[in-house]
């Protein structure tokens, strides 16, 4: 088994070329002919080389998405677009059992979750299609005999997504999914750190064929094709996923233009465990919510508070957990944790591992495999306090820090005493008291007795640092449509005669 998967390691590096931008319909090399490598984090070694996009790259894509937006793809009946939307949906079905070990072998996530994830890409844009075919209606609003007002959903032109390198598939196609089928046309600028399947994304579009220019890519650093991307006078739209002082960066270098931006930023999100919860459903729940996706996660549950009374029970039970968890090659079935995505995300986790032991906390790991990989092994911090930075700071790893709570006002107290507010966690039988603890917590996502689960249909998105608006269901057609209001006089109303 161990020969196979080096043998497919083997096969995919041979089989991954250098990668390109997509725009235009043609994919090209950088203006400026530069790249940048791209690095295996099973190996550390260069998988293969990126062109690197910078201002004029960044010039080409927004020009060829604002004529296509005005042209060809503007003058699409809906049914016509919608079935481009449907047939991407299709393609990316055909592709799945070559795109998730392709996006392992790039991020060093499980492929048993890059495989569910890639499966969702291809919902994202059926549901989409469906969403605008039936859900984006207007209103309309009837004033006696003398007036009716109607709201009408237009698209707004150029969208800018710039996506993360944690589940990129996945998200990339969230935000190009709803973007593409309300009319849109879009420039993406993804991760540097995860671009294979982004370049395998625009060969399905390009497969596809959309008329050139309503979707492009641009590779390269958010410094130079990012800042670029969002500094363009022709993108009204930016659609931003990452960490927190960069949407604020971006959200000043867009200000003088009045962009519309979507912020799904950082977290530090809070699972609480009362006394009476389904301590094993809980501990189901807590290990995966911090664990999967290697630990980087927005909606990780990276702070525990378990009610002093059970607390001996649950961590001891944790540890138990922590000890059994499989971390292993991102490629082989059973591994359920793999290497960090980049050297200088694993230096960084490092980092706040030391922060946790200086500031007192006993650090307590799993094992790791003897590789040159990334590799954190599942980390609980023990004997944590609110106020230490490894629980105010997002470490986007898989490690939890663990606190008690003696009851329900304390515990609410805690838990929002962070500058985040993206997701939180409560376990408990009593739901009167569910409900209040899930009300009273400061954030834009809460799930009672639930991991973290996915409804498309339903807003996504955090308070405080953690983002600005909403995606997923009709939410995403408030930052992807202008909503215009048309009034029609029914009748020669009066109109007050200045001057006659």
């Amino acid at each position: 088994m161990a020969n196979q998967i080096a043998e497919q390691h083997e096969e995919m590096k041979q089989a991954v070329k250098a990668v390109q931008h997509y725009i235009d319909g043609k994919f090209v090399d950088a203006d400026s002919q530069d790249v940048f490598e791209n690095i295996s984090p099973f190996t550390n070694e260069t998988i293969n080389v990126v062109a690197a996009g910078e201002r004029a790259d960044i010039d080409k894509a927004v020009k060829a998405a604002k004529k296509a937006f005005h042209g060809e793809w503007g003058k699409l009946k809906v049914r016509e677009r919608l079935a481009y939307i449907y047939k991407i949906a299709d393609v990316i079905d055909e592709h799945i059992d070559e795109i998730a070990p392709l996006e392992s072998f790039d991020t060093g996530l499980p492929i048993s979750q890059t495989k569910k994830m890639v499966s969702r890409a291809a919902y994202n844009f059926r549901f989409y299609a469906e969403m605008v075919a039936t859900r984006m209606v207007g209103e309309a609003y009837q004033v006696d005999d003398e007036f009716l007002n109607y709201t009408i959903h237009k698209p707004v032109g150029v969208a800018g997504l710039i996506t993360p390198w944690n589940a990129p598939f996945m998200l990339e196609t969230w935000k190009l999914a709803p973007a593409l089928a309300t009319g849109n046309t879009v420039v993406l600028k993804p991760a540097e750190w995860s671009p294979l399947t982004a370049h395998r994304l625009a060969e399905i579009i390009d497969k596809v064929g959309l008329p050139n220019g309503v979707f492009n890519i641009v590779h390269g650093y958010g410094e130079t094709a990012g800042a670029a991307l969002v500094a363009h006078p022709y993108v009204p739209l930016i659609s931003f996923t990452g960490e927190t002082t960069t949407g604020s960066e971006i959200m000043k270098n867009g200000a003088d233009q009045l962009k519309r931006f979507s912020m799904e930023l950082g977290g530090k999100s809070p699972i609480i465990v009362f006394e009476d919860a389904d301590v094993e459903r809980a501990l189901d729940a807590c290990t995966w919510g911090i664990f999967s996706f290697n630990g980087e996660r927005c909606t990780a549950n990276s702070r525990l508070y378990v009610h002093e009374s059970i607390a001996s029970t649950f961590i001891k039970r944790l540890k138990q957990r922590i000890a059994n968890i499989t971390v292993g090659d991102p490629l082989d079935v059973s591994t359920q944790v793999g290497p960090l995505i980049h050297q200088q995300h694993y230096e960084n986790v490092k980092h706040y591992l030391k922060i946790a032991e200086e500031e007192g906390c006993e650090v307590i790991s799993g094992n790791v495999p003897d590789s040159k990989g990334n590799y954190i092994p599942p980390t609980l911090l023990l004997h944590a306090r609110n106020d230490m930075r490894v629980v105010q700071e997002e470490i986007f790893g898989p490690v939890i820090a663990a606190m008690t709570f003696t009851d329900e006002a304390e515990v609410i107290e805690l838990a929002n005493d962070v500058r985040y507010g993206l997701a939180g966690y409560v376990w408990t039988k009593d739901i009167q008291r569910g409900h209040r603890v899930a009300q009273a917590i400061n954030s834009g996502m809460l799930w009672l007795n639930a991991q973290n689960v996915r409804d498309l249909r339903t807003p996504f998105g955090g308070s405080k640092h953690s983002g600005i608006g909403r995606e997923g269901g009709h939410y995403a057609f408030d930052f992807y449509t202008e909503t215009q209001i048309v009034h029609v006089a029914l009748k020669d109303h009066h109109i007050p005669q200045f001057g006659k």
